[in-house]
């Protein structure tokens, strides 16, 4: 049974051993091309989950932001780098819900609406989002929801305690109180603290689980403690009981560490980032349990139904020529962006994901000489695209995503695009022959975006990083590069794992697709059997409940 008030019950009828009513607080979701509420994995994540929630009858709600401006427009400039560009996003699928109330953030009054996302419009659990962009607000108030993850410091803050305290006062407002409650990453954790002011931090202990995405401390979020405090992100709990949980005697405040010590159970995205995380905070005391559930997308939504029946069916040739059909969707998408004429019959390698160091986009330039040399290659030619968001303020991203636009300038089969939404993903996996995915190992918690490709015909070609340990066996699912021994110096580990993508190429890829076709389409064959339903989200939603939301302390 549903539990949650009319008028904003699930749409379908909650399933037996998914009973325990479940919230879910994230800074972002990826629901529809049409909700621009997302910046990259994270909400690509949360918007699949919702997804498995609503296909699998499970008793969970989703609480987010509604961003006026959304993350970022990418666009291009006047020479055709990247430009950012923030317009008002407009939803009338969006149901207003007349429910007005306020938080408090810095000692002033800020009035929060919630707007509802009826689950039959995407296919979702039953969804609020919150927004402080109203008459009822001041200029400062109202631009708190204006962009996901604003470059100010205290903005940041402010989002942190409208998803936390607003999420949570949102429930207080309703007249429900859940029986678990998931933050996904720590940007929800000022609900722990608003609830722990009523209930203990016991009551608390008992009902937060934890999602943590980010194999590196460094990585993690840090505040001032005494800011925090002056915000009234721990709304007025007391140093006697914020020391369970904080050092107070340390200005510095780690969101992901404090949510691990009040959470009751908490789990990395991926196998090896599980091993990751426990080694990375096994310093500390005072933590709950991390395991690990891999993230996962969903099926339902990704996949090509054509590619996924001949596949299921064994016709290798409809296989072919659907893949084709899907490449075609591509090069008009290249044709359209960058003037540039693809052919749907040549290899085509993929890079597409959020722009960032240690995601390695430009890998592939560390030697020149063999860059330029495989796209020359007269008898095995290839197209290569790269695609994705880098952070506005992460200059050094934006700086190799415009070098990227400068190098294919000159070169009439490489292509950079801009807009890397879900439209834009959907028909960069459903043309890629080959995912590219060249992470440092160990550095990407998850990586889910080959999944999805391998849902539509694409092969991954990957560093062996993520959920890639789980799923690829080379030669048969998937090519990896090897390897680098670990304790090389960053710039060693660079040339060998960019060496590593050059032989697979030379003497692998290139080989298998233009000399071997059969055998080509069998790989693919393979890759997209064993990609489901292991690593569809379905599974994944399943075991959120069999794992982290049925298990007790």
């Amino acid at each position: 049974m549903s539990f949650l008030p009319t008028p904003y019950q699930h749409t379908y009828e909650v399933a037996q051993g998914y009973q325990k009513s479940v919230v879910y607080f994230s800074m972002e979701f990826a629901i529809d091309q049409a909700l621009k509420t997302y910046s990259g994995g994270l909400g690509f994540l949360a918007g699949s989950h919702m997804r498995s929630a609503c296909e699998l009858g499970q008793n969970m709600l989703g609480i987010g932001i509604l961003w006026t401006y959304g993350y970022y427009d990418q666009a291009r400039d006047e020479n055709r780098e990247m430009a950012v560009a923030h317009r008002q996003k407009m939803y009338h699928f969006l149901k207003d819900t007349g429910l007005v109330y306020s938080i408090q953030v810095h000692g002033a009054e800020v009035w929060v609406k919630a707007l509802y996302l009826p689950g039959e419009v995407f296919g979702t659990a039953p969804m609020f989002f919150l927004t402080t962009d109203i008459a009822e607000n001041d200029h400062l108030s109202r631009t708190i929801s204006h962009s996901l993850y604003a470059s100010d410091k205290l903005t940041r803050i402010s989002q942190n305690i409208l998803l936390g305290v607003g999420g949570a006062k949102l429930l207080e407002v309703l007249n429900v109180v859940p029986e678990v409650w998931h933050l996904n990453e720590a940007h929800g954790l000022a609900a722990c603290f608003y609830e722990a002011k009523k209930w203990g931090l016991d009551w608390v202990g008992e009902r937060f689980v934890f999602t943590t995405h980010t194999p590196e401390e460094a990585g993690n979020e840090k505040s001032s403690f005494q800011t925090l405090r002056q915000f009234g992100y721990f709304s007025g709990l007391s140093d006697d009981v914020l020391g369970r949980v904080t050092d107070l005697e340390d200005d510095t405040f780690n969101h992901s560490l404090v949510a691990l010590r009040v959470c009751r159970i908490a789990n990395g995205v991926s196998k090896l980032h599980g091993e990751v995380a426990r080694r990375m905070w096994s310093g500390y005391e005072g933590l709950c349990p991390i395991i690990h559930i891999t993230n996962a997308q969903n099926k339902k939504f990704w996949e090509d139904r054509a590619l996924a029946v001949c596949a299921e069916e064994g016709d290798i040739g409809g296989l072919g020529r659907r893949k084709r059909q899907l490449k075609e969707k591509l090069v008009k998408e290249v044709a359209n962006q960058t003037g540039r004429i693809f052919d749907p019959d040549i290899l085509t390698i993929v890079w597409a994901r959020r722009f960032a160091g240690y995601k390695r986009p430009d890998l592939l330039l560390r030697d020149m000489a063999k860059f330029e040399a495989m796209l020359a290659n007269s008898q095995y030619p290839v197209q290569l695209v790269w695609a994705g968001k880098p952070y506005p303020e992460d200059y050094a991203a934006v700086d190799t995503f415009n070098r990227l636009v400068r190098l294919s300038r000159s070169h009439s089969n490489v292509a950079v695009l801009v807009g890397y939404e879900l439209a834009l993903s959907r028909l960069l996996k459903g043309g890629a022959d080959i995912w590219l995915n060249t992470p440092v190992v160990t550095r990407e918690a998850s990586g889910t975006s080959g999944m999805t490709a391998a849902m539509n015909g694409a092969i991954n070609l990957s560093t062996q990083d993520g959920w890639i340990c789980e799923f690829a066996r080379g030669g048969e699912n998937a090519f990896l590069i090897p390897t680098a021994d670990l304790g090389l110096r960053d710039t060693e580990r660079d040339d060998r794992d960019c060496e590593g993508f050059y032989e697979l190429m030379q003497h692998v890829v290139l080989p298998s697709y233009y000399d071997a076709p059969e055998s080509w389409m069998r790989m693919v064959v393979q890759s997209m059997e064993d990609v489901t339903p292991e690593f569809g989200s379905n599974r994944m939603a399943e075991e959120y409940y069999q794992k982290l939301y049925n298990v007790s302390k």
